[in-house]
């Protein structure tokens, strides 16, 4: 910030201290908020009731004897009005010579129309509550760097009326989760953050040292093994939303630090799953876009249609022309992806060879909602083997504009079975797959003590980012940042 910029800020702050004590008061007179002034302005015009409103000065137009300038608050904008005839000379004064955009003060007054028809508070007196001490970018000389926006949020929300509305309809989004779940009888769990096993996904998670304890603890990066255990404990339906932490990179659709949302439901297939994730993604649309038809990338999706089912085999095979029902080895899918330009690690399994060659494929097909399902066992550690087909596993994703927007299995409970798919990931970590699952053993132990048959599913704000055409990242109101030194 110059330093003639700070000087003036530091002059006009002593004079306001002087006046009134102190340019941050503990406290307001608030009568109403500025939104609920200018609804009941008949009654309050009507009346001439005195109100007493707030807000951060957002505009000053000072015009000799008599001054004009908005505030807003929280719930809205309202003009002020002041002028000799019924502020004081002295107040009058004060606030045109040391009054600033970014200011927050306390007007007291009347309501009247304007000639220009507009609702405005005639101010008889005024108090500071706040001082700017840096000059707030304005709408024409804003943020315009993306990172400087993201790193200064604070400013985007206060330049930018469609961030913070934005975030309201993010407010939205995970109120409607909520509302949908308790009126299916869901019970809202809280479960840990820090575990000693992290498990549930398939990700490189964080590691902290818990000093009490004496021992280093994992950022859970789900919420899976912990509801799956309430499963065991009698619960029959539950669910939470909660962060969940992945040290993975930065792309349009991945953020190490995310909320998340996963139900367990006893006693549910996985058509009814399907049925149930269904309503819920419609109602969240409804709920935060008014409406079926949302756009993305200039893609225009219609969310009102039943979601159909896309055979993770028989697009697989139509866009690589492998069958994943015959013995396909890692070299066979190696060369396939250098056939088709896509991108692997030498050292991954067959599992995330033939989950690399799908992303690339498959997944860049499914532009309208859908369920993939039928996948092969190999990219699905937890989820039950189809008794129809032993290749293949009870899952289910949603999708739409390419994107993946969820993830639901017909839940593993036999512990044999378990035990041996996280042994099989366990030989993945040690080839030095840091994302493998890790053996918990606590987990399987919970398991022998007998867990019914469930539908599970998991989702996270990236569906939010998809409905609002944006990435993860813009989505969250302070994302994790590189340092801008």
């Amino acid at each position: 910030m110059r330093e003639d910029i700070l000087t003036t800020k530091q002059e006009k702050l002593a004079r306001l201290t002087e006046a009134f004590g102190t340019v941050y008061p503990e406290q307001t007179k608030r009568t109403c908020s500025n939104a609920e002034a200018i609804a009941s302005f008949d009654k309050f015009a009507s009346t001439r009731e005195a109100v007493v409103l707030v807000g951060r000065v957002r505009s000053f137009r000072p015009m000799g004897k008599i001054a004009f300038a908005h505030i807003e608050d929280g719930n809205g904008k309202i003009q002020l009005f002041l002028s000799e005839k019924t502020t004081s000379t002295e107040k009058l004064r004060l606030f045109v010579e040391n009054i600033e955009l970014g200011d927050f003060v306390e007007a007291t007054g009347t309501l009247f129309l304007t000639k220009q028809n507009e609702k405005t508070l005639e101010v008889t007196d005024w108090n500071i509550l706040g001082k700017s001490m840096r000059p707030i970018p304005t709408e024409h000389f804003g943020l315009q760097d993306e990172e400087e926006k993201l790193r200064r949020r604070y400013l985007d929300l206060l330049t930018n009326t469609e961030t913070r509305e934005l975030f309201i309809k993010k407010n939205i989004f995970w109120q409607t989760v909520r509302t949908f779940f308790s009126s299916e009888k869901f019970l809202e769990v809280q479960t840990p953050v820090l575990e000693r096993i992290p498990g549930g996904a398939e990700a490189e998670p964080f590691v902290t040292h818990h000093n009490a304890l004496g021992q280093d603890f994992y950022l859970r990066i789900s919420l899976e093994l912990s509801l799956k255990r309430l499963l065991v404990g009698g619960y029959e339906r539950v669910f939470e939303i909660g962060r969940v932490f992945r040290n993975e990179g930065i792309d349009r659709e991945h953020l190490q630090e995310f909320d998340h949302m996963e139900f367990y439901a006893a006693y549910m297939d996985m058509e009814r799953g399907m049925m149930l994730v269904e309503k819920l993604y419609k109602d969240i649309v409804q709920a935060i876009k008014g409406g079926m038809v949302t756009t993305h990338g200039g893609e225009t999706i219609d969310w009102s249609k039943p979601f159909p089912r896309v055979d993770y085999f028989s697009e697989f095979q139509k866009e690589t022309g492998i069958d994943l029902s015959d013995e396909i080895t890692v070299d066979i899918l190696q060369r396939k992806a250098d056939e088709l330009g896509v991108k692997y690690e030498k050292n991954y399994g067959k599992g995330r060879m033939i989950d690399t060659l799908y992303k690339k494929t498959v997944r860049q097909k499914l532009v309208e909602p859908c369920f993939l399902v039928g996948h092969p066992l190999e990219v699905s550690p937890l989820a039950k083997i189809d008794p129809k087909n032993p290749r293949k596993v009870l899952r289910f994703q949603p999708i739409a504009v390419r994107s993946e927007l969820g993830n639901g299995f017909a839940e593993l409970n036999d512990p044999a079975d378990q035990r041996c798919r996280f042994e099989e990931q366990m030989k993945l970590r040690a080839a030095g797959d840091k994302e493998g699952m890790m053996l918990d053993e606590d987990f399987l132990e919970a398991l022998e003590y007998g867990m019914p048959p469930a539908c599970g599913f998991g989702m996270s704000e990236r569906l939010f980012a998809v409905l609002m055409d944006r990435s993860v990242r813009e989505t969250v109101i302070f994302p994790p940042m590189r340092s801008d030194e």
